[in-house]
């Protein structure tokens, strides 16, 4: 279900009956010359809803999911000069802990953040707003399954990482008029250090894909979109098992772009 579809008693009694929140956090930022810039926004959300959905029919566990964030960190795309609205990571980290604590007022207990850009870092601040709460809130940063998902259908041998092979292939699939199909091409480009605090993309590609999005297609990306549904799935499902009774730690886990991990952006 929507957060934003329910009225308040719907989502009192919600809160009640100890439904998990999901919140997507995505981005607006340059996505190369053939998508749009709310790829990873509209990625995030639907995403958050399909695995929700999912979770839902099975009779595994009961979820709200809140409209996907918009805006967050973005300084790596500055340097094409269009196309980003860049958050500064401390009002990005403000904006969500808000969001967290009114969950929290309003009696949720259990909030899984599921990150819609490879740059967000929300770990430390999760971690420190669970600690100050104690064992009234549990707030779940998974290891999200894109890395993983990709190799299992494609392969670790296709470079990517951002408006790759990847995001075109589930573009095509979700959203087939957003893409400028004209513009898709295989641009140069390097794989940057994306543990650089100073990374910036235009350095690496002038088109501003990482991979090659000419590997891309339709077929793919609804392969690509099942898979992913049924990994995130599992994740809300093992998460709702194991803090349903309340026993578990409040917990922050770090999220996979924290980490040596390959990532997409």
């Amino acid at each position: 279900m929507k957060y934003g579809d329910c009225t308040f008693r719907e989502i009192q009694e919600a809160a009640d009956a100890n439904w998990i929140v999901i919140l997507p956090t995505g981005c607006t930022e340059q996505q190369g010359l053939h998508l749009p810039i709310d790829f990873d926004t509209w990625l995030a959300g639907e995403l958050a809803e399909a695995i929700s959905t999912s979770a839902t029919r099975l009779n595994a566990t009961n979820s709200l999911v809140l409209p996907a964030m918009s805006f967050g960190p973005t300084p790596e795309h500055r340097g094409f000069g269009a196309g980003y609205i860049d958050v500064p990571q401390r009002l990005h980290e403000e904006l969500v802990v808000a969001v967290l604590q009114s969950l929290a007022d309003q009696g949720f207990a259990r909030i899984l953040i599921w990150l819609g850009c490879g740059q967000h870092r929300l770990a430390q601040a999760a971690a420190k707003f669970t600690a100050e709460l104690g064992s009234k809130i549990n707030v779940f940063i998974p290891e999200l399954p894109y890395q993983g998902v990709w190799e299992m259908l494609v392969g670790p041998n296709l470079p990517g990482g951002h408006a790759d092979a990847f995001a075109t292939s589930l573009a095509l699939a979700r959203h087939p008029t957003s893409v400028r199909t004209d513009e898709i091409s295989f641009g140069d480009f390097t794989i940057p250090d994306w543990s650089d605090p100073h990374l910036d993309l235009s350095r690496h590609s002038t088109a501003g894909s990482i991979g090659d999005p000419t590997a891309a297609s339709a077929e793919l990306g609804v392969q690509l979109w099942e898979a992913l549904v049924a990994a995130g799935t599992k994740i809300l499902v093992d998460y709702d098992l194991r803090t349903r009774s309340g026993q578990e730690a409040p917990v922050a886990i770090p999220n996979i772009y924290e980490s040596t991990a390959p990532v997409k952006d």
